[in-house]
């Protein structure tokens, strides 16, 4: 188990050794996921949140719910029915 302690300015520094094993090095980016009295750190690479802001939304506010149904609507007719 590893430690580390909060700077002034909230600053912690991340363990080498849990550095090593996430492979993370400067300038990665990470995101902190906070679940009850847990943190869980992610080390964020080449996911679709790079891609945030990339496509121009047709209307504002997008309306999630009916794009799921509809996409939940397109892959129920895809599964072939015994």
């Amino acid at each position: 188990m590893s430690t580390s302690t909060m700077t002034r300015k909230g600053q912690v520094t991340i363990p080498k050794e849990i550095r090593d094993r996430l492979e993370v090095k400067e300038g990665d980016k990470v995101f902190f996921v906070v679940r009850g009295e847990e943190i869980i750190l992610k080390v964020i690479r080449g996911t679709i949140l790079d891609l945030k802001g990339s496509i121009k939304p047709t209307r504002h506010p997008e309306d999630f719910d009916k794009i799921r149904r509809a996409v939940k609507q397109a892959r129920s007719t895809k599964v072939p029915h015994s």
